[in-house]
């Protein structure tokens, strides 16, 4: 975290890496868009980031996109792992190959979310300004133990946490997480050491030497678990 900007949000440095826990999104044509999900709950107003993306494609397209959208939801909501915006950066390429579109969409990505535009190619990336800004590294395989609280976190509320109480190394969000709610603290610490927040939280993850090490950390570990491995870019 490098401090406040002056449009209200906050100028960053960070590491992005695509793991493969993942949603699934599908797309058909239809007359008007359709969105089922199924899995974990999303909200279905404005705010639903595939809703969002759909729109402002439609927008800068000039014409509507009709698609009925089916979302399996895998990712736990609220848990730093980016699973809405790559389900918005998902809807914009869907939608984008679906009706032939020959649009840039990365400026439209970031209009949605600071961190969606990296979801349009995935890999790994070092992040800055609010997030859009992307600077390609080398793939590197790596394995991950994930264990998350059952606990949703808003990433606005502990972005104006962290203006208050500041953050460290090796995650500086992870302070203002812990302030803003108590027993993410004591889950983390429940889980030993090596394990980190995941951005603004709510999950934590463990990096591990292989698949069979990942297995160990998360079958240890309370709550939601999964064992994920790094993923090559794929745009």
């Amino acid at each position: 975290m490098l401090g406040p900007r002056k449009d209200g949000l906050h100028e960053i440095s960070t590491l992005m890496q695509a793991i493969s826990v993942h949603d699934l999104l599908e797309l058909e044509p239809a007359s008007v868009t359709s969105l089922d999900v199924i899995g974990f709950k999303t909200p279905m107003d404005g705010s639903n980031l595939v809703l969002k993306a759909a729109r402002e494609l439609e927008a800068a397209a000039g014409r509507a996109l009709p698609a009925r959208i089916r979302l399996v939801k895998r990712i736990p909501p609220g848990a730093g792992l980016g699973g809405g915006s790559s389900d918005a950066a998902a809807t914009l390429r869907g939608l984008s190959r679906l009706h032939c579109l020959e649009l840039h969409l990365a400026p439209i990505a970031a209009e949605i979310g600071s961190d969606v535009p990296f979801f349009l190619a995935g890999g790994r990336a070092r992040a800055s300004g609010r997030g859009e800004r992307l600077e390609p590294l080398p793939d590197q395989a790596a394995w991950y133990a994930i264990a998350w609280p059952e606990l949703e976190v808003s990433t606005a509320d502990v972005y104006r946490r962290w203006d208050a109480v500041g953050g460290e190394p090796p995650n500086d969000l992870q302070r203002a997480a812990v302030d803003l709610h108590p027993e993410l603290g004591d889950f983390g610490a429940s889980l030993g050491e090596g394990w980190q927040l995941t951005g603004s939280g709510s999950a934590w993850f463990k990096p591990c030497s292989s698949r069979g090490a990942a297995s160990i950390c998360a079958g240890a570990a309370p709550g939601w678990t999964a064992v994920a491995h790094s993923v090559a870019g794929w745009a």
